[in-house]
């Protein structure tokens, strides 16, 4: 939403300038600028635009309606229009603004794009694994532990803290599996966030970008006789305008004077923050979550609510009686569940659709590496990646979430590993599935927000 606004405050800011410095004469050439941030608003939606492509062709635009109007004695056909255009690079008739603009236009709009996508994968990963249902291993676990105490005429006794963090180190022993990849995303995020912060943040990019056009326009006008010279000799002297058109002379085309800009007067967003101090807030949360699915195990089992509490050891549900827990606790991550006293785990069988997220993070990651390095990222319709065109990477709409796609989506349909899960579900036990489901959303939400 901010970035929305931003190029909105952008464009309705030129508006604004190039009415009062230039009149009519703007508002009858305005759709050329119109264009241009129709461009930069599709970009950034996710849409397929070569940045540098579009920024060449606005700037060749630009050129031909001002040559018009600086020679209003002649008339110029659609094909000595694109013969002048040709000599947008090799005359610079704009000076040097276009080769500027086009730097940090790029490493913005790619940085600024490439994040938000990154923010949307990192939420959509996290609510698409939160609704993965326990094995039936796990909800035998959860059942010991939470009700078997009942069982023993001890209501009051709540499980050992040790004793549920192997239980959840078991049914959360896939999760776990994400942890590595999360972490390099997590970190590649937080390089592109310097991207947002540095010489090249949108922000500031786009703020003076109504001063940078106006520049480059009056560039234009003191070079005009010789960029015309130049051009006659490439693409031949035009015919001449009838005589009405011609009687108009340059200074009543143009009205040079300019405005000068003043940073006080720089667009308030409705976010009611620079750009500056929303990246620093949203890279505080970012950091905060690096090892969130190996911490998950250890923030639902220190909740109040769910255990006694590690200072309680001798006071507890051990899973037979009240006393202390003697086995160890178990490593993170499936293949260290082997030996696990609590929940029984088939290390052979990992979860299909966790390791489809494993794979939606891991692609993001390049993303947004080759972002921090000012490269353009190929943003696939859902079509092309199905059809598996395109740059290769192999993802597919049930692997990859869908770019920009800001709702949140259910996860897709259970896979056939998960059967037998989906029918227990059905069995008495299904109260300890939705149980797992509030602790793991609980922690999801607070963790995240």
């Amino acid at each position: 939403e901010f970035f929305r606004e931003l190029l909105e405050n952008a464009e309705r800011s030129l508006n604004d300038m190039f009415v009062r410095t230039y009149g009519m004469l703007y508002m009858q050439n305005s759709e050329v600028f119109q264009d241009l941030f129709t461009e930069l608003k599709r970009y950034y939606t996710g849409g397929n635009v070569n940045l540098e492509e579009m920024l060449n062709d606005f700037w060749a635009r630009l050129l031909e309606r001002m040559f018009q109007l600086i020679n209003p004695q002649y008339h110029f056909s659609e094909d000595y229009l694109e013969c002048v255009s040709k000599y947008t690079d090799q005359l610079k008739p704009f000076g040097d603004v276009p080769r500027k603009l086009k730097v940090q236009v790029t490493r913005a709009f790619i940085a600024a794009r490439t994040f938000v996508q990154g923010l949307t994968v990192g939420r959509e990963v996290a609510n698409r694994v939160s609704k993965v249902s326990p094995t039936p291993g796990c909800i035998r676990a959860l059942m010991k532990m939470l009700y078997c105490p009942y069982c023993r005429g001890l209501p009051t006794v709540k499980p050992c803290n040790n004793y549920c963090l192997n239980v959840m180190k078991g049914c959360l022993a896939n999760q776990a599996d994400l942890d590595t990849e999360w972490n390099l995303f997590i970190d590649a995020m937080l390089l592109v966030a310097e991207r947002l912060e540095g010489p090249f943040n949108i922000e500031s990019v786009m703020d003076p970008i109504d001063v940078k056009i106006s520049e480059a326009i009056m560039n234009m006008q003191e070079n005009s006789m010789q960029v015309s010279a130049k051009v006659f000799q490439g693409c031949g002297q035009p015919k001449p305008a009838p005589a009405l058109r011609s009687s108009r002379s340059v200074p009543e085309n143009f009205n040079t004077r300019f405005r000068p800009y003043n940073p006080e007067e720089q667009p308030t967003t409705a976010a009611g923050t620079s750009l500056d101090r929303l990246v620093t807030d949203i890279k505080e949360k970012l950091k905060l979550s690096k090892k969130f699915w190996s911490s998950l195990p250890y923030t639902i089992c220190k909740d109040e609510r769910v255990t006694a509490g590690p200072s309680v050891e001798e006071d507890c549900w051990n899973g037979h009686t009240k006393a202390r827990y003697l086995p160890e606790i178990m490593n993170d991550g499936l293949t260290n569940q082997i030996n696990n006293p609590e929940v029984d785990v088939d290390i052979t069988r990992p979860d299909t659709f966790i390791r489809q997220q494993i794979m939606a993070l891991r692609v993001m990651t390049n993303k947004l590496k080759n972002a921090y390095n000012g490269n353009d990222v190929n943003f696939q319709d859902t079509s092309d990646e199905t059809s598996g065109s395109g740059s290769g990477s192999g993802c597919t709409d049930d692997i990859c979430p869908t770019e920009f796609d800001f709702v949140t989506t259910e996860a897709p349909p259970v896979d056939s590993d998960r059967r037998e899960v989906e029918a227990s579900a059905t069995q008495p036990g299904c109260s300890l599935q939705t149980l797992l489901v509030i602790f793991l959303s609980l922690a999801l939400q607070r963790q995240w927000r």
